[in-house]
């Protein structure tokens, strides 16, 4: 292939070559509410005589974020609502879970038979407004479901902390979780609450490869490193909820993962 003179090929060979490494933490039990996850997550880390680094990135499952902050419901204890048995029966869901999904909902976006997708308290469109059973331990003989931590940023900038506090290295803490998307057949880790990164990375005005400046080009860098790590993680019986993210850099300001969420009414599916 031949190039003129005006459109000569960018000088990509000249740039060093780069990785990341992922890296899933082994020893993290079944965690409990109350207990402290950067405890937890620094002990797994002496265990597998590792330490955390300037730079590094923890991207945690949600769920265990979840489970430490006691957001259990006994399904037996909740009381579905007309509104819900309704629901219900249309889409034939338990009325409790139902119930459950109102309660944690600003809106509901879609349903049919067996789907029900809403809007949840933090903005977040995702199906069940992320309430779980897989992987929730029953108490007793009572089922319980999962709820999601009701400020995920809040949850990951207390983490983020936490973590900062013990080991005195500049780190990031992403919450993840695996969601469907509205365009696309299958889940991806995606982030609910990020702290001490750029959750959504501005690139307009920036040059490409041939110096002209980019117009739209928004970058999702917290979903990005979440799906990345959740194929660590894992959605069964993997146990592998911390994955250590090591070699991304941005010199950009942190942002939470809340800048990613966009607004109803730019959001073309609704």
């Amino acid at each position: 292939m031949t190039f003129s003179a005006d459109h000569q090929p960018p000088a990509t060979s000249r740039r060093p070559p780069v990785s990341l490494t992922l890296t899933a933490l082994s020893g993290i039990p079944l965690v409990r509410p109350g207990e402290n996850l950067a405890t937890l997550i620094l002990q797994s880390f002496e265990q597998a005589a590792l330490a955390l680094e300037d730079g590094d990135i923890l991207v945690i499952a949600q769920k265990i974020v979840s489970k430490s902050e006691g957001r259990h419901v006994k399904l037996g204890d909740v009381q579905p609502s007309q509104g819900a048995r309704e629901l219900a029966a249309v889409t034939e869901k338990d009325p409790r879970l139902v119930e459950l999904i109102l309660s944690e909902s600003r809106e509901i976006v879609r349903h049919r038979l067996g789907v029900i997708v809403a809007e949840n308290r933090q903005g977040v469109v995702l199906a069940n407004s992320g309430i779980d059973h897989s992987n929730v331990e029953a108490d007793g003989d009572a089922e319980q479901v999962l709820l999601l931590p009701v400020d995920p940023d809040a949850s990951a900038a207390r983490i983020h902390k936490e973590l900062q506090e013990q080991t005195q290295v500049n780190i990031a803490v992403i919450i993840n979780d695996s969601l469907g998307r509205a365009w696309r057949n299958g889940t991806t880790g995606t982030a609910l609450g990020v702290s001490g990164l750029p959750a959504l990375l501005d690139l307009r005005g920036l040059p490409d490869l041939f110096g002209k400046p980019l117009q739209v080009s928004e970058q999702a860098i917290a979903d990005e490193l979440s799906a990345a790590a959740s194929l660590l993680q894992g959605q069964a019986a993997e146990g592998q909820p911390v994955v250590l993210i090591r070699g991304y850099a941005t010199s950009a300001p942190p942002t939470p993962a809340s800048a990613l969420i966009r607004p109803k009414e730019k959001d073309l599916f609704r």
